[in-house]
C-alpha cells in the first residue's frame, strides 16, 4: 500500500490518528475526544506530516457519530482533503457473515481484516477498550462473528457505582494468586474475568474452524490485561490503522480497475 494517508479512528471516548507516508505508519498518536483544543492541535500536527507528500488523503472509522461530525469540521479547516469514511464512501474490504453486516461494529471489521492481512489465515482479534471484543475470521478471512463485554473501566465503576460499599480502584495488572485486600480482590476478579472469557471464546472459535487460531490483542487495555501471556500471538496498539488504510487502498484499487 504506497499510500500517503492520515487515518482517523474515532472510538467512545478517543481518536486515534495514523499517518502512512509512502504505506508506512510514521505516526500514531491517541487524544480524548471531550478536548478540543487538543483535538485540534494534534489533527494539525499530524496533517504536517503529509501536506508535502503526493496525493494525500484522509480516511476514518467511527463507532461515535456525534464526534465523527465534529472531527470531520475540525478536518475541513485544517486540510483540503474531506475525510472519505469506511462504511460511507469507502467499503469494508472483507466479507462480513454475520446475519446483520450492516450493524456489525466497524471497528471490529477493521481490525479483523488488518489481522488476516498480516496472517493470512484464520485469527482472532481481542480489542479491549471500552467494551472488549473478541472477534473472529475463517481462513478465508472473512468475518465470521464474534464476542462482546464489559471493559476494565466498566467492570470498575459498575462494582463501584452498584454497590454499597465497593470502592473505586485504578486499574493495575493483580500480583499473586490471592486479593488481599478488597482493591487487590476486584483486580483479580476483573484481570482474570476477562482473561478467562477470551481464553473460553477463543477454544471455541477453534473448535468451529478446526484448528486453533492465532490470536492479537489490540485496544487501551492490551498491554495491561494480555502483556506475556501465552494466548496472545502479538499485541498490536495500532492494528485499525492498519484496517482503515486498508479499506482506504482496496477501494481506490477498484474504482482505477473500474471494478
Amino acid at each position: 500500500m504506497d499510500i500517503n494517508l492520515m487515518v482517523l479512528n474515532v472510538g467512545n471516548s478517543r481518536l486515534g490518528i495514523g499517518v502512512f507516508v509512502a504505506g508506512e505508519l510514521k505516526h500514531s498518536s491517541r487524544v480524548a475526544i471531550a478536548d478540543g483544543s487538543e483535538l485540534r492541535r494534534q489533527l494539525a500536527e499530524a496533517w504536517k506530516l503529509l501536506a508535502w507528500t503526493q496525493l494525500p488523503a484522509v480516511a476514518g472509522a467511527s463507532v461515535n457519530p456525534a464526534a465523527q461530525t465534529e472531527i470531520e469540521a475540525i478536518v475541513a479547516e485544517i486540510c483540503p482533503s474531506a475525510v472519505q469514511w469506511v462504511g460511507r464512501q469507502l467499503d469494508l474490504p472483507i466479507d462480513v457473515k454475520t446475519d446483520a453486516p450492516a450493524q456489525t461494529g466497524v471497528d471490529r471489521v477493521l481490525n479483523i481484516a488488518a489481522a488476516y492481512e498480516q496472517m493470512g489465515k484464520a485469527c482472532v482479534v481481542v480489542d479491549a477498550g471500552t467494551a472488549v471484543t473478541v472477534d473472529c475470521c475463517d481462513d478465508q478471512g472473512a468475518f465470521v462473528g464474534g464476542a462482546i463485554a464489559p471493559g476494565v473501566a466498566m467492570m470498575l465503576d459498575a462494582l463501584h457505582e452498584r454497590t454499597a460499599a465497593l470502592p473505586r480502584v485504578k486499574f493495575a495488572a493483580p500480583v499473586g494468586a490471592f486479593g488481599r485486600d478488597t482493591h487487590e480482590a476486584i483486580r483479580q476478579g476483573v484481570f482474570h474475568g476477562i482473561r478467562g472469557m477470551v481464553r473460553e471464546l477463543v477454544e471455541n472459535y477453534a473448535t468451529e474452524l478446526g484448528h486453533w487460531p492465532e490470536v492479537i490483542a489490540t485496544g487501551g487495555d492490551a498491554a495491561a490485561l494480555f502483556e506475556g501471556w501465552e494466548l496472545i500471538h502479538a499485541i498490536a496498539p495500532d492494528l485499525i490503522f492498519y484496517g482503515i488504510a486498508l479499506a482506504y487502498a482496496e477501494h481506490h484499487i477498484r474504482r482505477d480497475e473500474g471494478r
